[in-house]
């Protein structure tokens, strides 16, 4: 733009200077033609300036948009090679990301694979380990078995053998005894010190029937449960009565106590039967018989359960 200027102030200045000498130099007489003449070179001047400054300007112009589009093409080619080194970079960065990912799933899988040998190889183990446990355990067992029939087989031998010695040493009296304490045991029952007051009661010495009652089969836990059932069959008594009775018929505290928690019996029923006996054959208050059943050995609330039923 600066240039165009400095071009037309020379167009004007020559068109001026061209414009003087026409009209004041060439003479008076020409001087409207030589304002014509001197107007149309000024004017000539002033389209040529303008046509001069134009081209003058308008090559920098299509320079400059040439340059810029020059420019704005390389800035393009840039970005796009920018953009496609970046896409690129990317690619390469997501193409190791993805390897690095299918690695390190590759890695855990064969981790995994090798965590599921090593736990299958520890249960196999285990489990042989317990199979042979439990081989040695059946083994020992059956040796330990073996050991036991042996020994009781050698216990039965030697049992055997001093009961075939004592049988040969027996007496007529001890043999005899022995088969009249098992008779008594056949059909009732009897304590220990009992069977053996009644062998001697039936003429047998005290030796001799301290040796039957010692060499027959029997369980006396078994006889206090039968002589306790006897008891309760025919007659009432209170679980405390009934050891009582028990132990005074010979039967060691043990026993009783064993009979009486395994003999069927309604001790509430007892009771009731003991309060009709009483009012049979005496005269009671409630509460006189009440303390009554509770002195031989009923509870409060059997007793009280008693003398509710015979409507006392």
């Amino acid at each position: 733009m600066e240039t165009f200027l400095m071009i037309l102030m020379l167009m004007a200045l020559a068109g001026m200077l061209a414009f003087v000498v026409l009209a004041f130099v060439k003479g008076k007489g020409n001087r409207g033609k030589n304002f014509a003449m001197s107007g149309g070179c000024l004017f000539a001047f002033l389209v040529l300036a303008l046509i001069l400054g134009s081209m003058v300007e308008e090559a920098p112009v299509a320079e400059e948009a040439a340059t810029k589009a020059s420019s704005e093409d390389e800035e393009a080619e840039e970005k796009s090679k920018q953009e496609e080194e970046a896409k690129k970079a990317e690619e390469e960065v997501q193409k190791e990301q993805e390897e690095q990912e299918a690695e390190e799933a590759e890695e855990q899988a064969k981790k995994e694979q090798e965590e599921q040998e090593a736990k299958e190889a520890e249960e196999q183990a285990k489990k042989e380990q317990e199979e042979q446990e439990a081989k040695e355990a059946e083994e020992q067992a059956k040796k330990e078995q073996e050991v036991k029939e042996a020994e009781e087989q050698a216990k039965k031998e030697e049992e055997q053998k001093a009961m075939e010695a004592q049988e040969k040493s027996l007496t007529v009296s001890q043999e005899q005894a022995v088969k009249m304490a098992q008779d008594y045991l056949d059909y009732t029952a009897f304590s220990k010190t009992g069977l053996i007051e009644q062998l001697e009661y039936e003429g047998f010495h005290s030796e001799d029937a301290a040796y039957a009652v010692e060499n027959i089969t029997v369980d006396w836990k078994e006889q206090a449960v039968n002589a306790a059932q006897d008891y309760v069959d025919y007659t009432a008594f209170s679980k405390t009565g009934l050891i009582e009775q028990l132990e005074f018929e010979g039967f060691r505290l043990e026993d009783a106590a064993y009979a009486v928690e395994n003999i069927t019996v309604d001790w509430k029923e007892q009771a009731v039967m003991a309060a009709q006996d009483y009012l049979d054959y005496t005269s009671f208050s409630r509460q006189g018989l009440i303390d009554q059943l509770k002195y031989e050995g009923y509870s409060t609330e059997d007793a009280t359960y008693a003398v509710d039923q015979v409507g006392l």
